[in-house]
């Protein structure tokens, strides 16, 4: 005969559940209080979770769009994200108004060379401070994708004085 299952991880679970309700509903009011996208443009949120280095870390803003390649050059977006301030609340939000021309290098390609789907960021970066507080909101075209990367600093080396 087996042992009793136990439900010992329903108190956790439960737990964790109304932890991720309560960080949602704070993050979805501070959400609120930023504009709605406009006509021809949606509001991209990242929530970032809590960390305890967040001081050593960054996080980068990649826009671009994925689309059709030849598979050999390499193509790249115009444009860039710039930084405004919600009036009356001072907090940070991105906006990119259009995606810039798209460009490559000029590579021949062979005649028989397959078509690759491939996403095709802008050549401008954004890299802003990790704040777990606050949600990154980005306003951009339809159709323009974001995605982000978090980079993490090593340690700081002691650089003596020289002769």
């Amino acid at each position: 005969m087996s042992a009793p299952y136990k439900f010992n991880f329903i108190p956790k679970l439960v737990s964790l559940w109304f932890g991720m309700a309560t960080f949602c509903m704070a993050h979805q009011s501070i959400i609120d209080a930023f504009p709605e996208a406009g006509d021809g443009m949606e509001r991209h949120v990242i929530i970032l979770p809590e960390r305890d280095d967040s001081d050593d870390l960054k996080v980068e803003l990649i826009v671009g769009k994925t689309i059709e390649t030849d598979g050999v050059n390499r193509y790249f977006y115009g444009g860039g994200l710039i930084k405004e301030t919600l009036q009356g609340w001072g907090y940070s939000y991105y906006k990119m108004e259009e995606l810039g021309p798209l460009g490559q290098t000029r590579i021949g390609v062979r005649g028989d060379q397959e078509p690759v789907e491939a996403f095709v960021r802008t050549t401008s970066e954004t890299l802003i401070g990790y704040n777990a507080r606050m949600p990154v909101v980005v306003y951009l075209p339809e159709g323009v994708e974001l995605r982000y990367r978090i980079w993490q600093a090593g340690p700081v080396e002691f650089v003596p004085p020289r002769a």
